[in-house]
């Protein structure tokens, strides 16, 4: 004689009261279980990078795809932000008849917040968006499982090399971005509103230190990784979609990998920039 698992409710008690938390304890278990089986995918796609030395020439092509050619997109972004900076930071500081500050200004929101953050969310909606729905084809269309029938690794073959590509492309399209905004709000400053050159750049010099620079870099480092799992992620597990099946779910599974890595962006900024 078998036992009911399932806890029954007292006497007299209403049932849909207890459908209440069951569904909120479902859910909670769901999240946990999001959480968690990211967790292991990042551990195991970070770990792979060291496991094989093949991975380079596959990293190589993922630097040509995420960091060459996004790098249009990347310089047209850092100089339209840079001249609005330069505009916007004009006419605010000539209020309080500080002008000078615009280099620093513009600089400083550059090099801290605005460079590293908008390069991983357009880098997310390019980049990212390209590795969820290529790896998902491939999960829908078998050749995963063809990869494990040959002993390949899928983790290593396929996500190791876009997390390495992706820590080394976001910090290099970061700097850019950052020069070509610098120069969008010199275009502003200087060549627009007649700002004195000289004193642009003094004070570009004289507020921007090394830990602004080192910052910028680090949660570059961190996005590209977030970005890089969280995309390869979603493509890798396009087939346990609840929501949808086939190539619905690649798409699908495109759409929340760009969602979820500008939130995860956002959050970790934040977290980055408490420390």
């Amino acid at each position: 004689m078998t036992s009911d698992p399932s806890p029954e409710a007292p006497r007299g008690f209403p049932e849909r009261v207890l459908s209440i938390p069951r569904a909120i304890g479902a859910k909670v278990l769901q999240w946990i279980d999001a959480v968690g089986g990211m967790a292991i995918f990042m551990c195991a796609g970070f770990v792979n990078i060291f496991g094989n030395i093949r991975i380079f020439p596959r990293t190589l092509r993922q630097i040509y795809v995420i960091g060459y050619q996004s790098l249009f997109v990347i310089c047209l972004i850092g100089l339209f932000c840079g001249m609005v900076l330069g505009l916007q930071g004009y006419y605010t500081l000539v209020q309080f008849g500080s002008v000078g500050l615009l280099g620093s200004a513009v600089a400083l929101s550059l090099i801290r917040e605005l460079g590293p953050v908008l390069t991983a969310i357009m880098l997310a909606g390019r980049a990212g968006s390209a590795m969820a729905a290529e790896i998902g084809v491939m999960r829908i269309s078998d050749q995963i499982d063809a990869l494990e029938v040959m002993d390949i690794s899928p983790m290593g073959y396929l996500v190791s090399p876009r997390i390495l590509a992706s820590l080394i492309s976001f910090p290099l399209l970061t700097a850019i971005f950052d020069v070509i905004g610098i120069g969008g709000g010199y275009l502003t400053g200087v060549m627009m509103l007649d700002m004195n050159e000289g004193v642009y750049f003094y004070k570009i010099a004289h507020s921007v230190s090394l830990s602004d620079v080192t910052g910028g870099f680090v949660k570059a480092l961190a996005f590209g990784f977030l970005v890089s799992c969280v995309c390869c992620h979603q493509g890798y597990f396009a087939h346990k979609r609840r929501d949808s099946v086939g190539p619905e779910a690649v798409g699908n599974a495109t759409t929340s990998a760009v969602v979820i890595s500008c939130v995860m962006i956002l959050a970790a900024d934040y977290v980055i920039t408490s420390f």
